[in-house]
């Protein structure tokens, strides 16, 4: 079978029309209806039912669903597999928002390098909302992300506990730090949601920025303050030229390591259980600090 139909299967499962799917995988709408009428004939099912409105899934859609994300997640994995240097083995892609990649994913990858000899690691930023529909149809071999949802046929597993604090850059305590030097930090939209709820004020903020890291070198170069992960700035608290501004509102969220159920036993699950393990002994560094 030709890749590209089980592909463009799964783009009108996700996108819910051909019209849609036309656009995720870059070809005309009538490309899209040739690539599944072939797909049917191969077959001999019809696998949507075309209405005005979209497309559904039939019984047989549903049941071709799991075995066209693994030819898709074959295939992907079977290409850079075949672009491998002789000294790797084997290729792990990774994905996550940028809340998770500071100060934690950026920090245990040569743990995971250390542990999985010759592995390939292929890392990506990514949104909340993008990381199921890649791990689904191939694309990422493990996500990490808070509120993982539609996990049907993925493996889900706890790694820490997150916390979001406001900090300050700005070493003058008469400075309100929900004033004007107030950065607005886009973490995502769990953050998102519970900071509009919080703080309503907010909603046009004179500074709004995407990356945390960026945000981190902000306030290393203008006394600023915003929310950023615990973990990411206690080394910089530590240091004295950020502190914790103690009474402001605080974020607590689940971070989870997601991946295929058939790759339990495989690379990634096995770089989940680093994960989880290289977070149980790093991110607890400080509340064991705080007990003693």
């Amino acid at each position: 079978m030709d890749i590209e139909l089980a592909r463009t299967f799964l783009a009108v499962v996700e996108t819910g029309s051909f019209f849609n799917a036309a656009g995720k995988v870059n070809v005309t709408q009538s490309t899209v209806s040739m690539r599944i009428r072939s797909l049917e004939q191969q077959l001999g099912q019809p696998v949507f039912e075309r209405s005005k409105t979209g497309a559904t899934m039939t019984a047989a859609g549903r049941n071709f669903q799991r075995h066209a994300t693994t030819l898709v997640r074959t295939w992907s994995q079977a290409k850079l597999d075949a672009a491998l240097p002789a000294t790797l083995q084997s290729v792990l892609e990774i994905g996550a928002p940028p809340s998770l990649w500071d100060g934690f994913l950026i920090d245990a990858i040569p743990t995971l390098k250390a542990k999985i000899p010759n592995l390939a690691i292929k890392a990506s930023l990514a949104t909340p909302d993008s990381l199921g529909p890649q791990l689904n149809d191939g694309t990422l071999d493990l996500a990490i992300m808070y509120r993982p949802q539609n996990t049907s046929g993925l493996a889900v597993e706890q790694l820490f506990e997150d916390e979001f604090v406001l900090v300050s850059s700005n070493k003058d305590p008469s400075v309100d730090p929900f004033g004007e030097s107030y950065v607005l930090i886009d973490w995502g939209f769990e953050f998102r949601a519970h900071h509009l709820l919080n703080f309503p004020q907010f909603t046009t903020p004179s500074l709004q920025l995407g990356l945390g890291t960026l945000g981190l070198q902000y306030l290393r170069t203008v006394p600023a303050s915003g929310y950023f992960p615990r973990r990411a700035i206690e080394s910089e608290v530590d240091a004295g030229w950020l502190h914790l501004i103690e009474d402001a509102p605080r974020f607590a969220y689940t971070a989870y390591s997601v991946f295929s159920e058939s790759q339990s036993d495989g690379i990634a699950g096995r770089a989940a259980q680093l994960l989880r393990r290289y977070a149980s002994e790093n991110l607890n560094v400080s509340r064991r600090k705080e007990i003693l």
